[in-house]
């Protein structure tokens, strides 16, 4: 394949090129039969999920199971914001360990994935203003995710950033933009929590993923849930609104933000399957969905 869309206009190409590394029996079947490629969010919660053999690293690896082998994947992370929207575009990102006070195990994963500099080309020219970066690579949000997902690490990974002097609504706004890579065979992926506080965490035992929510946590997920079903865009866009747990919830943006990216890439008769509905350390929830699978 040559090419992932053309402009702004998101018209598409298919010329053949055998040597494009991105090429695969899947995508051909995809392509074919006029489907799209799924798209889902993911609660990534705690780092320690990469390493850790628990009911959310494997329901991550059960959802990538029913999937068509994508060619490339798009990921949109809570923890890449920056000023405007940016792409990696190197050919070999770096894995990130954006974190600290974890067992050295975890600073030693690498998730080796190639970049793709065409697809990042592609996505700037969808997105209105977005920048080339070749300084980032994949962050935890990022990697944590994949590692389950595609262990092998075979498939190309380009980063969306946040921006973060956008408003909800421009957020949704730059997801529709993506919508042309779900025909291309290009799987979108955004990481985040939708109930993310973590100066209200709560421990009760040595488990950070023993289930537990506070009664607002609960609450917010749930309303949350209920909007997203319904398509109730514009409370989602004013979720503060929505009282004090959804307040609770979203003490800052960047985590509940993604999930309105893949919102915003749902067709008009695709439900969300909900998944890894749980909440843990009190005030988290790893509630993910998936959109066309």
């Amino acid at each position: 394949m040559k090419g992932f869309g053309e402009g702004k206009q998101g018209r598409y190409r298919a010329e053949s090129d055998a040597s494009a590394p991105w090429e695969c029996p899947s995508f051909s079947r995809l392509m074919n039969g006029n489907k799209l490629m799924p798209v889902l969010f993911v609660g990534h919660g705690s780092p320690m999920n990469a390493i850790e053999d628990n009911a959310f690293g494997r329901g991550w690896a059960r959802v990538a199971r029913t999937l068509p082998k994508p060619k490339a994947i798009l990921c949109v992370s809570a923890h890449w914001e920056t000023a405007g929207v940016q792409v990696t575009a190197m050919e070999h990102p770096r894995t990130i360990h954006d974190f600290g006070g974890f067992p050295e195990e975890l600073y030693q994963v690498q998730y080796p994935a190639p970049g793709s500099p065409e697809l990042a080309r592609q996505v700037a020219g969808f997105v209105s203003g977005a920048k080339l970066d070749k300084g980032w690579g994949l962050d935890h949000g990022c990697w944590v995710v994949l590692s389950r997902m595609f262990p092998d690490a075979d498939v190309p990974v380009v980063q969306l950033s946040l921006d973060y002097d956008a408003e909800p609504k421009r957020h949704f706004e730059i997801g529709a933009q993506l919508a042309p890579l779900r025909r291309e065979g290009v799987l979108v992926v955004a990481s985040g929590n939708i109930v993310h506080n973590l100066g209200m965490m709560e421990l009760r035992g040595d488990d950070f993923n023993e289930p537990f929510g506070f009664d607002w946590a609960v609450e917010a997920d749930r309303k949350f849930r209920a909007l997203a079903t319904k398509r109730s865009y514009k409370e989602l866009f004013d979720y503060q609104s929505l009282g004090r747990p959804a307040q609770l919830a979203v003490p800052t943006p960047e985590h509940y933000l993604p999930m309105l990216y893949i919102l915003a890439l749902r067709g008009e008769d695709e439900p969300l399957k909900w998944f890894n509905d749980q909440p843990v350390a009190g005030s988290l929830t790893m509630t993910s969905f998936v959109v066309g699978a």
